[in-house]
C-alpha cells in the first residue's frame, strides 16, 4: 500500500498552522489600539514591543510543548499499533509527571520576569507593559497549554488531524471575543490582552481532553485481547524522543531573545522601542507565512519515517525535493505578493509613530527573502527525525544559531549603522544570511545522507529472491 504524497498530507495541516498563527496575530492587532483608548503617548508602539519581547518565552514554551507532545504521541502509537493497553495507559500516567515539572517551571519563569523587567528594560512604560503581558501570558500557559500536552498526543495517536483543526478554530474565535470584551468593553488594556489569549485556551483544552476521551473509549472498547508490555522507565522513554526536537525550538527562542536584546538596549531609547515594536511585526509576519513549511515538515516526518521502514530512502529523497519546489512555488508566487501589496498596509496598521511605520515598511520585503531561505531548513531537519536521526538536526541548528545567525544579525546591525542607513535592514539582512546558511547547511548534508542510504540498499534490491 503506497503512502499518500507529501502534499496531499500538508493540506490539513497548512489550515491547522495557519489557525495557530493567526491566534498568535490578535494580540497584536488589539495592542495597537491602546494607545488611542487610553490616551497615553506611545502605549500602542510600548505595547506591541512588549508582545515582541514575550516571543522568546513563546518559543520556550513551543519548544517544551512540542518536544513533549511528539515524543508521547509516538510512543503512544506504537503502543496503540500494537494492541498494548497496560502500556498506553503507564504512558500517560508518565506523562502527567512531565506536566507537572513544566508547569511549575515556567510559573516560575513568570515570577521571574514579574521582578527582573523593570531592572532590565530602561524604558518604564515598555517595562510595565512586558511585566503584565509577560507574566500572565507564560503563567497562564503554565496552566492551560502544558495540560494540552496529554489529549493532543492521544488525538494525534489516533491520526484524528482534524480535532487539532477545530481546537486551533475554536482557539482563534474565541480570543478575539474575549479581546474585544476585555479591552473596548472593561479597559482592561494589556492585561486584558493576555488574559484573553490563556482563557481562550481553556475551551480548547476542553475540547481536546473530551475529544481524547472519546477515542480512549473507543480504542478500549475494540481492543479485544489486549496485549502485555511496560516501559522500564515511561518517563525516561518519552523524553529520549522529546528532548532533540524541544532543543531545537529552544534554539529559535535564543536567536530571537538575542535580537531583542540588542534592540531593547540600542540608544537613543526612543528609537529603541520603535525598532523592537517593527522587529516584533516583522517577525510575526514571517513566521505567519512560514506556517505551510512547517506543515509540510511536521507531515514529512510520518511519511520519511515509513519510508526509511521499507528502506525507499530514494523515495524519500523524492518527496523532499516535491516538497522544496512547492516551497518555492509558494514562496514566489503568494509570498512576494503579499509582502509586496498588503506589506504597506500592515507597517501602517499596527504602527503609531512614523519612525515604527518606516522600520516596519522597511523590513517587509526581508519577510518574502526569510520565508524563501527558511523552507529548506524545517524540511531537511524532519526527513532526518523521520530517518530517526535528530542528532544532525540538532548541530545544524546549533551552528545556526550561534554561529551563522546571531553573528550575521550583529554584524549587520554594525554595517547598517556604518553605512548610515536602516538598523532594520541591517539586522533584517544579518539574519537572513544567518538563515540561508543553516539551510544549505543541512540540506548538503540530508542530500548526502540519502545518496549514501540509496547506493547501500540498491545492491541489496538487485539480489534475486
Amino acid at each position: 500500500m503506497n503512502s499518500p504524497s507529501i502534499l496531499r498530507l500538508t493540506g490539513p495541516l497548512v489550515v491547522s498552522f495557519w489557525l495557530r498563527s493567526a491566534f498568535a496575530w490578535v494580540d497584536t492587532f488589539f495592542a495597537a489600539e491602546l494607545e488611542d483608548l487610553e490616551q497615553v503617548p506611545g502605549l500602542g508602539d510600548a505595547s506591541i514591543a512588549a508582545i515582541g519581547l514575550a516571543l522568546p518565552f513563546e518559543f520556550l514554551t513551543i519548544a517544551c510543548w512540542v518536544g513533549s507532545s511528539n515524543g508521547l504521541t509516538s510512543r503512544l502509537a506504537a503502543a496503540m499499533g500494537a494492541g498494548e493497553s497496560d502500556r498506553v495507559e503507564q504512558l500517560k500516567r508518565a506523562s502527567l509527571r512531565i506536566i507537572w515539572v513544566l508547569c511549575a517551571a515556567f510559573l516560575a519563569i513568570a515570577a521571574g520576569i514579574w521582578w527582573l523587567s523593570p531592572m532590565v528594560l530602561k524604558d518604564p512604560l515598555l517595562a510595565r507593559q512586558f511585566q503584565l503581558y509577560g507574566t500572565i501570558l507564560v503563567g497562564g500557559s503554565a496552566l492551560t497549554s502544558f495540560w494540552a500536552i496529554l489529549p493532543d498526543s492521544v488525538v494525534k495517536a489516533h491520526q484524528d488531524t482534524r480535532g487539532t483543526m477545530w481546537a486551533g478554530l475554536l482557539s482563534t474565535f474565541i480570543n478575539v471575543i474575549m479581546n474585544t470584551i476585555f479591552v473596548f468593553v472593561f479597559g482592561w488594556g494589556i492585561v486584558g490582552i493576555a488574559a484573553s489569549t490563556v482563557l481562550s485556551r481553556v475551551f480548547a483544552l476542553a475540547y481536546a481532553w473530551q475529544r481524547a476521551a472519546r477515542h480512549e473509549r473507543a480504542r478500549i472498547e475494540a481492543c479485544t485481547e489486549p496485549r502485555p508490555g511496560l516501559f522500564g522507565e515511561p518517563v525516561r522513554a518519552i523524553l529520549t524522543l522529546a528532548i532533540p526536537g524541544a532543543l531545537t525550538y529552544l534554539l529559535m527562542s535564543v536567536e530571537s531573545l538575542a535580537v531583542l536584546g540588542l534592540i531593547a538596549n540600542l540608544p537613543p531609547a526612543e528609537q529603541s522601542v520603535s525598532l523592537l515594536a517593527a522587529w516584533s511585526i516583522f517577525d510575526r509576519a514571517l513566521r505567519f507565512l512560514l506556517m505551510p513549511g512547517i506543515a509540510c515538515s511536521v507531515a514529512l516526518l510520518p511519511l520519511a519515517a515509513r519510508y526509511s521502514g521499507q528502506g525507499n530512502y530514494f523515495q524519500i529523497g523524492s518527496e523532499l525535493k516535491m516538497a522544496e519546489r512547492a516551497g518555492w512555488i509558494y514562496s514566489f508566487a503568494l509570498v512576494l505578493p503579499m509582502v509586496i501589496l498588503g506589506g504597506p498596509w500592515l507597517a501602517r496598521a499596527l504602527s503609531e509613530t512614523p519612525a515604527t511605520r518606516q522600520f516596519a515598511q522597511d523590513g517587509m520585503l526581508w519577510v518574502f527573502i526569510g520565508v524563501l531561505v527558511s523552507i529548506p531548513f524545517f524540511l531537511a531537519r524532519s526527513t532526518f527525525d523521520g530517518l530517526q536521526r535528530p542528532r544532525p538536526g540538532l548541530i545544524a541548528s546549533t551552528v545556526r544559531t550561534f554561529v551563522l545567525f546571531i553573528p550575521g544579525m550583529a554584524i549587520g546591525y554594525c554595517a547598517a549603522d556604518a553605512m548610515e542607513i536602516s538598523p532594520m535592514h541591517g539586522l533584517c539582512a544579518g539574519a537572513s544570511v544567518g538563515l540561508l546558511g543553516g539551510s544549505l547547511l543541512i540540506r548538503n548534508w540530508i542530500g548526502r545522507q540519502l545518496r549514501e542510504l540509496t547506493a547501500e540498499r540498491r545492491p541489496e534490491i538487485s539480489k534475486p529472491a
